[in-house]
């Protein structure tokens, strides 16, 4: 029995979690909305508590974090949230030694590495090497990125923060955007523009509107006009960013798109723009073109990595 959690920077997936046949099955498992607690130890305190008939046969756990681990791995720090998270108080709450702290995205990695046919929508088919690299990319409240090399017992999953590296406009649009950013908060970044929070910068920079990532979404797969172009753009910034980080780890062995955003805006992921940026690499356009691009829909993505790094 396994403790695992998935936590960012808007909600927090916890549960309980035991592996039957090298995939985790839930005893317990429940969202917490972060907005509704000071702290991650009051929000930890309140799972233990909601978990309480669960928790006798715990016997380890793992927390992904959506932030950088420190102190040898014993704390974490949430990058969109001035929490900490630190392994030894979670593990005390159960009796246990300190739980294992990971990037979110190095769980989202396992989790993509395990994902079922099922769980996998194919945006491009590609002509992948069965022994290649592979990526994981997500777009959510922020802009996290792995490396998985190997697979089975040799599988390694490397995190890395490419949200952070900074944003290259690819066309007029784009430039657009990054200037009136740029003017805003100085240097910017993809995760500026490539997240929840970046398509909400995109629609407002480009209609002059103030609202959630949430709406501009629904309003442009409802076809309203001008909501489509900041989705558009948003994409366009993403296939790029995505083909781009490709390209640097050789990722022949497929892209994997987690987080949020892919997933909520499958009809518009069909549509080409993310795949025409994605494969708009110049000389190595077909490189970029024999990648396969699959978006995972698994919504316990990250929560299932964690349990099984665990």
């Amino acid at each position: 029995m396994i403790v695992c959690g998935d936590i960012g920077g808007t909600k927090a997936l916890l549960g309980i979690a035991e592996i039957v046949e090298g995939r985790p099955g839930f005893v317990f498992r429940r969202r917490y909305e972060c907005a509704d607690c000071r702290s991650f130890d009051e929000l930890f305190a309140a799972f233990r508590n909601d978990a309480a008939a669960f928790a006798a046969g715990v016997t380890g756990g793992c927390l992904a974090v959506a932030g950088p681990v420190e102190d040898s791995g014993l704390s974490a720090r949430i990058t969109n949230l001035p929490w900490t998270v630190d392994a030894v108080r979670c593990g005390a709450h159960f009796g246990l030694p300190p739980l294992v702290l990971v990037n979110d995205f190095a769980a989202a990695a396992a989790g993509a590495a395990a994902a079922a046919p099922d769980d996998l929508v194919t945006v491009q088919a590609g002509d992948p090497l069965s022994e290649g690299v592979r990526l994981v990319v997500g777009a959510g409240t922020g802009l996290g990125m792995a490396v998985i090399s190997g697979h089975g017992p040799e599988m390694r999953v490397l995190p890395g923060e490419g949200g952070h590296v900074g944003f290259s406009p690819q066309d007029d649009v784009q430039s657009r955007i990054h200037a009136a950013l740029f003017a805003e908060r100085g240097r910017v970044i993809a995760e500026h523009v490539i997240s929840g929070p970046g398509l909400a910068a995109i629609h407002r920079v480009l209609a002059g509107e103030h609202v959630d990532a949430a709406v501009v979404a629904e309003r442009a797969l409802a076809g309203e006009p001008t909501a489509a172009r900041s989705l558009d753009a948003f994409l366009s910034a993403y296939g790029a960013f995505a083909g781009d980080m490709a390209l640097a780890v050789m990722a022949r062995g497929g892209v994997f798109l987690a987080g949020g955003i892919a997933a909520k805006v499958l009809p518009a992921m069909r549509s080409g723009t993310f795949v025409r940026a994605f494969c708009a690499k110049g000389s190595h356009a077909r490189l970029a073109q024999r990648m396969p691009v699959h978006i995972v829909t698994d919504p316990d993505l990250g929560l299932k990595g964690a349990a099984l790094l665990a």
